[in-house]
């Protein structure tokens, strides 16, 4: 069985037993977190399509932990000036794993 959910302006598609890094949010590890706006469920060739979300559709996740992202670097250069500045960033992420999908 999978599900189609909205979060945080992204669609992901997830499956019981899979873990997933979702853009950072507080909570500590252990927690449960509920999305309801799950736009299609399927699985054994029916499929449930919302409009826009399933009605009484849930699923459930459990908080696995903090993580951080792969290393961007920034470059800003002027040209015929002789000035560079290098930066980096690292976004954080939450990795969560998809314990029951029901609708």
């Amino acid at each position: 069985m999978y599900a189609i959910i909205a979060d945080g302006g992204r669609q992901l598609k997830v499956e019981e037993g899979q873990e997933i890094d979702l853009a950072y949010r507080e909570g500590t590890k252990g927690e449960k977190l509920t999305f309801d706006r799950v736009l299609a469920v399927g699985g054994e060739g029916d499929v449930k399509l919302g409009a826009p979300t399933v009605d009484g559709a849930t699923v459930t996740a459990e908080i696995l932990g903090m993580s951080q992202g792969v290393k961007i670097d920034v470059q800003k250069i002027r040209r015929r000036k002789n000035s560079r500045r290098r930066t980096g960033h690292r976004a954080m992420f939450t990795r969560v794993k998809i314990e029951k999908i029901s609708g």
